[in-house]
């Protein structure tokens, strides 16, 4: 544990706006609005202009807003031979909350080259705060893609593993300070989650010496989404099944729903020993948090988590949003958690 970090140090989820000259707006598969080197300058631009916003808004730790990718899964997918993207086929993704165009898994898996060394290079190059990157978890990406291939979801997982633990290293070498993988699918297969994909995980962080951080939230604010968390009930408890798996797992944080959701604060009890990552910013709203509500949330979670172990964060990444909302939550985030020191130091 550092000792000159802050108490409560504030970082995102992973995912930021992106700009109306980069791509579409308020969509989580945007189609470009730029191609090639054109294409490329645009996303270091893009790059660029959030970390100086993160920067701004006073958030200790920082990521690249992942402004280089389409989406969060399919970003890593591009750069990996054995898979056909011009056959897509449609399938439902997380249980079949909804539908999506996949491509489909139709050889032995392989990366072809690096896949994320411009942005992280770039980003490592420009701001001397930590910088956090995300990469999709293996169980996340065998729930969104189709399986022509393997014929089997953990064998098929720990391949994946495999190539994303190549590039985790690689982006290590970079000089990323954290690499946090995301799994939204923990939350959709918990018994499973807890039986493999918890070791397909550490597979995928094998050997990694930085920061290592797991996301497990409700999803993006999308209308699928948020359908399917008004049918949860009173009481959210997908975490309690995954969590103490990951207590006694290599991976070092856990990035976690809180605010407006109906998880049991108790629940982050089940990560003794861990870091944990406190979303205090709700993705599914554009109101605007106030200092005092993020405090609010963290002195709640404090019940939970030992001070030196919580790090505010968002509930999910804010690809979707409207930028001006996005960059106001994180100014709030920053605020909040600043007001937090005070009062809970």
């Amino acid at each position: 544990m550092a000792q000159d970090r802050p108490l409560f140090p504030t970082t995102l989820a992973g995912s930021l706006p992106k700009p109306g000259w980069l791509a579409e707006t308020n969509k989580l598969w945007p189609q470009w609005k730029a191609q090639g080197a054109e294409l490329d300058q645009a996303k270091c631009d893009a790059t660029l202009l959030w970390i100086k916003a993160q920067e701004d808004a006073g958030l200790d730790i920082v990521g690249d807003g992942e402004q280089a990718r389409q989406h969060f899964v399919h970003g890593f997918l591009e750069k990996v031979d054995g898979i056909d993207f011009e056959h897509k086929v449609e399938m439902g993704i997380r249980n079949d909350r909804y539908k999506a165009m996949v491509p489909q898994v139709v050889a032995p898996l392989k990366l072809r080259g690096r896949v994320h060394a411009m942005e992280a290079r770039f980003a490592r190059a420009h701001t001397t705060k930590k910088l956090k990157f995300t990469l999709p978890g293996p169980m996340t990406i065998v729930d969104t893609v189709a399986d022509r291939h393997y014929g089997d979801r953990v064998k098929m997982a720990f391949a994946f593993a495999e190539l994303l633990n190549q590039e985790a290293l690689a982006l290590q070498a970079d000089g990323v300070d954290i690499i946090q993988f995301d799994e939204p699918a923990f939350n959709v297969y918990m018994a499973e989650a807890a039986d493999w994909g918890v070791k397909a995980l550490e597979r995928a962080a094998q050997g990694l010496t930085c920061t290592t951080a797991v996301h497990i939230c409700y999803g993006y604010g999308i209308q699928a989404n948020i359908d399917w968390k008004n049918a949860l009930g009173d009481e959210w408890r997908q975490y309690e099944q995954v969590f103490p798996a990951l207590a006694k797992s290599s991976i070092d944080q856990v990035s976690l729903e809180c605010y407006h959701s109906h998880v049991p604060p108790d629940l982050m009890k089940l990560l003794d020993g861990k870091d944990v990552l406190v979303g205090v910013i709700d993705v599914a709203s554009a109101e605007i948090e106030t200092p005092e509500q993020v405090a609010d949330t963290i002195g709640r979670a404090l019940q939970f988590v030992r001070k030196e172990r919580l790090f505010p964060c968002t509930n999910c990444g804010l690809a979707p949003m409207d930028r001006e909302v996005a960059l106001k939550k994180l100014q709030a985030l920053a605020a909040g958690a600043a007001l937090a020191r005070r009062r809970y130091a």
